[in-house]
């Protein structure tokens, strides 16, 4: 059964019925958590919302004026998900979200004009794709390309945009002679009906079931944007058409202008700029950790040089959140440099006779920490101490040090490790 919206592609409005509405779950993910929602399967005598399938993503719209939140095929049917209830024999309107669908229209048809250009000029079978959010890939069977070869696929894809070439839709039986001859990743288990071919004129004959433009000419236009490894010796092509390049230059250029005012260069001295910029970085970064280190002795071989020093020294160094640091050298910076900073301090003081306790972070926020101090009682305080500072550590041989979540009860921490130390003093006396 082909349903209306793969008759006419590029209908926006639709007047049906419902057939049956049914409670339903819908597993919906959102931010990497999945959500599950109470609704109803619809289904209806047919429909424009395109189901999911053959690579490309539902349709949104509405049906009755209620937002259908997913469209899936099951074998010749279409079923709607949606939050209320309709009456079964209901007449209904339904409304295509058509940004949306013209969007899924110029990736979809574009896929088939690479994958068929790509065959056709280097022998690059296509075995997978991905119509995604922003761009598209391509999955090419081979395991690398050849210099020069995605600049000429692009000029050759964008000639025949530009020839108005069209694109027509055939339906074949099942057993016809024809189904041999088109390009084909196969049929799904649950097929029925007639097999859909989209027939771009003189350049590809594909099996699809999903929406297309009408002519080429309605693509606009396809940037390929670059290749990426694979898996199993397979070639990624990325690409975006139609309006998503229009978006894309007009984001590029909202973000040239953003760094040629932030550098002071023009857009072709942007790299140059910030190579030089990240250089000077890395040799800040040097300098600092040659004085977090000198400045670990000091700290160090001052408490030791203390008469009346007790046996225990604790410390909380604030990071300081240098502007021309990025987010990720400020990570590195308090992984490598600070973890140094307070090793090279429980190291000078040393830690036989004496408990030692250091953070490093923000006042109340994330850090690191490190416990040092006589064995038994660094094993018996320690997961204490990285549970106030919700964190996870480990350690050995007088040692226990991990990341703090939060340094908040910091205070706390401190005054559980002085109670312990009292018994060092005890012991001595």
């Amino acid at each position: 059964m082909a349903f209306q919206c793969q008759r006419d592609c590029y209908m926006q409005e639709f007047d049906t019925c419902v057939v049956s509405c049914v409670p339903a779950e819908l597993t919906l993910e959102n931010n990497g958590k999945k959500d599950k929602l109470k609704g109803f399967n619809l289904k209806l005598k047919d429909t424009i919302l395109f189901p999911e399938g053959g690579g490309q993503p539902d349709d949104h719209g509405t049906v009755g004026g209620v937002p259908v939140l997913r469209v899936l095929r099951q074998g010749p049917e279409a079923v709607h998900f949606i939050s209320s209830a309709l009456e079964e024999g209901q007449d209904v309107h339904i409304k295509l979200d058509w940004e949306r669908r013209f969007d899924h229209m110029q990736q979809h048809s574009g896929q088939h004009l690479i994958t068929a250009l790509a065959d056709t000029m280097f022998g690059y079978k296509t075995t997978s794709w991905d119509l995604g959010r922003q761009r598209s890939s391509i999955e090419l069977d081979t395991a690398a390309v050849k210099p020069g070869e995605m600049e000429a696929l692009e000029v050759a894809v964008n000639e025949k945009i530009r020839a108005h070439i069209p694109v027509t839709v055939n339906l074949l039986s099942i057993d016809d002679p024809a189904v041999e001859k088109v390009r084909s990743r196969g049929l799904p288990d649950d097929h029925a009906g007639p097999i859909r071919i989209i027939d771009i004129e003189g350049v590809d004959a594909n099996m699809c079931c999903g929406t297309h433009v009408s002519n080429l000419s309605h693509l606009q236009v396809i940037k390929i944007l670059g290749t990426e490894k694979g898996k199993k010796n397979k070639t990624n092509l990325i690409f975006i058409a139609g309006s998503r390049v229009l978006k894309y230059a007009e984001k590029s250029y909202s973000i040239e202008k953003s760094l040629t005012g932030l550098l002071k260069t023009g857009a072709d001295e942007h790299v140059d700029a910030v190579d030089k910029l990240q250089k000077t970085v890395k040799r800040l970064q040097k300098s600092n950790l040659i004085i977090l280190r000198e400045m670990a002795v000091l700290i160090a071989q001052n408490f030791k040089n203390k008469a009346d020093r007790g046996n225990f020294f604790s410390l909380h160094k604030c990071v300081i959140d240098f502007a021309c640091m990025s987010a990720l050298n400020q990570q590195e910076r308090l992984k490598d440099g600070d973890n140094e900073f307070m090793n090279i301090i429980a190291n000078e003081i040393g830690f036989l006779d004496t408990v030692i306790f250091l953070t490093v972070g923000e006042e109340k926020g994330a850090g690191l920490f490190l416990l040092a101090g006589p064995e038994d009682i660094v094993t018996e305080v320690g997961p204490r101490v990285s549970e106030l500072l919700q964190g996870k550590g480990a350690g050995k041989a007088g040692r226990y040090q991990g990341k703090a979540n939060s340094l908040v009860k910091r205070a706390e921490a401190e005054a559980l490790l002085k109670e312990h130390s009292c018994k060092l003093t005890a012991g001595e006396e």
